[in-house]
């Protein structure tokens, strides 16, 4: 029975941090068509191309957060006949699609910084308007990364921790827009070019980060040996008569699967046994809230 209510307990959490994911989301998208809307207006009045640039990366976090709320969504479904181990790993699949989003746009942004460097063609010296759009910019997307950031984290979510750095990008964008503004009402219109360069650097580094931590989660690696000895210590803090045998983890999505090997005591009865995997069980399933499922089998001690 109190195996249930635990299950049940678990089920609510579960559907209670995706609707939170869900929920932060929906407030991001929002912020980012305000974004949309007054960076391409700031950037029009303004006569600043960099503005009006930033203004469409800022339209791309739109689609990109859309991904992220159909992962969220989907990754929430129950397991089913087709899928009867749940559907988490949608996220991880979510999260390799928005990192080739965010790869094309630093490979955009740096092709238009070297073609503007190769160029002889000079534009028009931006307004002081597209300076301040670029600094306001600046300050709602580090907000909205770390906003993003702290809900990835509480829902160990990949596509999440993506959308995240999305949004940085769109800041280092905006930063490179600033200096690039600021330097052209200076006379060094080669800056906008070259931070362009710098910042397409950054957001192909971490577009490839992201890549490689969701075909991870795809391929049942093991997690990181600080997360192993962190779960085997707990355990054996639970019960210290346990011998840990045999112990392995694999990603799956967000979440991990465990399957342990314990000697016990072999002269200890059979429900006795069953009461020490319950227990062991359950309460490493309360404590890490990413563990969707430990495999425990018992052999007696030699």
């Amino acid at each position: 029975m109190f195996h249930f209510f635990r299950q049940k307990e678990r089920c609510d959490m579960k559907k209670n941090l995706n609707n939170l994911g869900i929920k932060v989301s929906i407030i991001t998208v929002l912020i980012n068509f305000f974004l949309f809307a007054f960076k391409l207006i700031a950037g029009i009045i303004a006569h600043s191309h960099a503005i009006i640039s930033d203004a469409f990366h800022s339209l791309s976090d739109v689609v990109s957060t859309f991904a992220v709320i159909f992962g969220l969504f989907y990754a929430s479904k129950d397991a089913d006949e087709s899928h009867p181990y749940g559907h988490e790993r949608i996220e991880s699949v979510m999260a390799v699609i928005l990192s080739f989003m965010l790869f094309l746009t630093g490979i955009g942004i740096g092709y238009i910084g070297i073609n503007n460097i190769m160029s002889s063609t000079l534009l028009k010296i931006p307004g002081r308007f597209a300076l301040v759009a670029a600094v306001i910019s600046i300050i709602i997307k580090e907000g909205m990364y770390h906003y993003t950031m702290w809900a990835a984290k509480k829902l160990n979510s990949p596509s999440m921790k993506a959308d995240a750095w999305h949004h940085r990008s769109d800041a280092f964008s905006s930063i490179g827009s600033f200096i690039g503004i600021l330097g052209a009402r200076l006379g060094l219109t080669v800056l906008d070019p070259l931070c362009s360069i710098l910042i397409a650097i950054l957001i192909v580094k971490s577009a490839l980060d992201i890549f490689a931590t969701s075909i991870n989660q795809m391929v049942d690696k093991s997690c990181d040996e600080e997360v192993n000895e962190k779960i085997k210590d707990f355990i054996k803090s639970l019960n210290k008569n346990v011998v840990i045998n045999e112990f392995k983890t694999r990603m799956f999505g967000s979440k991990v699967y465990i399957d342990t090997e314990l000697a016990i005591d072999g002269n200890m009865k059979l429900d006795d046994a069953n009461e020490v995997v319950l227990y062991i069980h359950d309460n490493l399933e309360k404590q890490f809230a990413f563990i969707k499922h430990c495999n425990i089998h018992i052999v007696p001690k030699k």
